[in-house]
């Protein structure tokens, strides 16, 4: 399973959460603790909010740990909001095109979990993906294809309720032509005002997800695991949960994209 984690607040430097912490992302592309996977070296990415509605994007296929490049960007390029991931695959190939954080105008979208059996499942799962964005199909990841679907179902007006019908799409493809878990995600986005992060699985096993406010630096981690081992006020985001950060304020609410394949039976 990859590791992710996402910042919104006071602008920070990219190291404060990506590598100078001691359950940093860096230390956990080598070391996760709660997850399947404890070395995640499929490539890494970050996505970065500036002065400009679109983000800029970084990514590589290189383990985190190892690329100096990434050492140098964190430690002099500062944000208000940004995404990092490192990847573990779960199929499909290692490339720069496969790696997260994935990028479509001003929204940005990194994903951990799977879609399951999505090798019997790929070529109807692009067959979603309407003629209008199916050139900004540049890899082959279930991810990158859940958020051009979840694009399509109308992201830009309603976040929580395009992605929740963009997930019941991919759980009733698993259902019909796929394996269990149809579904696990915890996912991060954002449209360079809001991040927002949802918890899901069509199981018990939601992969985890944390937050924390930091007086501190005036901002909210949002990550697959704390940062920090000492710092007992992280909090455990639900599963079946998808939630808004803006500001202080964290509003939440259900997700539940399996009523929608219900109602659909």
């Amino acid at each position: 399973m990859c590791r992710w984690a996402a910042y919104t607040g006071e602008a920070i430097f990219l190291e404060d959460i990506v590598s100078r912490p001691g359950h940093s992302l860096i230390h956990q592309s080598h070391c996760a603790t709660q997850c399947h996977t404890a070395i995640n070296a499929d490539g890494f990415g970050i996505a970065w909010y500036g002065d400009r509605p679109e983000p800029g994007l970084y990514r590589d296929v290189m383990p985190a740990w190892s690329d100096p490049n990434l050492r140098s960007l964190t430690a002099q390029v500062k944000s208000r909001l940004f995404l990092a991931h490192v990847r573990a695959s779960t199929g499909t190939a290692t490339s720069r095109n496969n790696c997260h954080p994935f990028v479509h105008g001003r929204w940005s979208f990194m994903h951990n979990g799977q879609i399951g059996g999505y090798d019997r499942i790929r070529r109807d799962a692009d067959m979603l993906i309407p003629d209008s964005l199916y050139s900004s199909r540049k890899g082959a990841t279930d991810s990158e294809a859940l958020f051009l679907v979840a694009i399509a179902e109308g992201l830009e007006d309603d976040p929580p309720g395009a992605l929740e019908r963009a997930a019941a799409r991919f759980i009733r493809l698993a259902r019909a032509k796929g394996a269990a878990p149809h579904l696990r995600m915890t996912a991060a986005l954002s449209d360079g005002e809001r991040l927002y992060a949802v918890r899901y699985a069509t199981d018990d096993h939601a992969p985890t997800l944390w937050h924390r406010w930091s007086d501190t630096r005036r901002g909210r981690a949002v990550v697959s695991e704390p940062l920090e081992t000492d710092q007992g006020d992280w909090q455990e985001i639900p599963p079946s949960t998808f939630c808004v950060f803006e500001g202080e304020a964290v509003r939440v609410r259900p997700f539940l994209p399996c009523r929608l394949v219900a109602a659909a039976a």
